[in-house]
């Protein structure tokens, strides 16, 4: 065996040696504290930095399908009883504004195989891979206001908004600095489009209240990560207060 303080052999330790006082990292912080006690706490700290909004925004509404917000089925949860109507109202003042507002869900074909592997854990009436085109759990919440000839509407196959669909594109074309994600879940479609929205450049906004999952440590414990690294984690009144201070399409 080496010296302590021997060069490393190979081409990765070339030029460099180890330590013989090599500090080990800290070990995991443990809490008896809630997600949600630790949320709040993050949110309430008078030092947490923001990403801020950028110079044009785009509304982009994950998921908001009868799978996931409709109690007929088993899949489906609520955090925020108006989740539905603050989703409504940011995406009717970004509309005015001249922004684009986007809306996808998940749908996939009856023999699931355009799931992948992610349809492969379970098959039953419930699982992800039998949201079929043209099911009932594949359709938009009633209550939506979409506007069909303004709003792109994407299918999406993957956790993220920007897989494998012309989101990208379309904020490109727009000239889209900033991503407001509304939907669901938090842990799921909503993480991993925030995480991918943040890896391309954007600047990446989570109204708090406009999304939901079906636990609450799941939810908090997500809000939480995302707003130490990924996005702005911020109330719904603070996104609809920087829509309307914009001013309305063609003034």
């Amino acid at each position: 065996a080496a010296a302590a303080g021997a060069p490393m052999a190979g081409p990765r330790g070339a030029g460099r040696s180890f330590s013989s006082s090599f500090v080990p990292p800290k070990p995991m912080e443990t809490t008896t504290k809630t997600a949600r006690e630790i949320f709040e706490e993050v949110m309430a700290n008078p030092a947490r930095k923001r990403f801020g909004f950028g110079s044009r925004l785009a509304v982009v509404n994950v998921d908001v399908q009868k799978a996931y917000t409709s109690g007929e089925f088993a899949t489906s949860y609520m955090t925020d009883p108006k989740q539905v109507d603050y989703i409504n109202e940011l995406s009717q003042l970004a509309r005015n504004k001249g922004l684009p507002v986007v809306w996808t869900h998940v749908a996939y074909m009856d023999d699931g195989s355009d799931a992948g592997v992610w349809g492969t854990r379970t098959n039953t009436p419930d699982s992800l891979q039998n949201i079929k085109f043209n099911s009932r759990r594949s359709e938009f919440d009633d209550r939506l206001q979409i506007d069909c000839v303004r709003d792109p509407i994407y299918t999406k196959k993957m956790p993220s908004c920007f897989h494998e669909t012309p989101l990208q594109s379309l904020l490109v074309w727009h000239r889209v600095d900033t991503v407001v994600l509304t939907g669901g879940s938090t842990s799921g479609c909503i993480r991993a489009s925030a995480v991918d929205s943040l890896s391309r450049g954007y600047r990446t906004v989570v109204p708090m209240e406009c999304v939901a999952d079906k636990h609450e440590s799941f939810h908090y414990a997500n809000l939480t990560d995302l707003s130490l690294k990924y996005a702005d984690v911020i109330p719904v009144a603070e996104v609809l207060a920087h829509l309307r201070a914009l001013p309305d399409a063609g003034a």
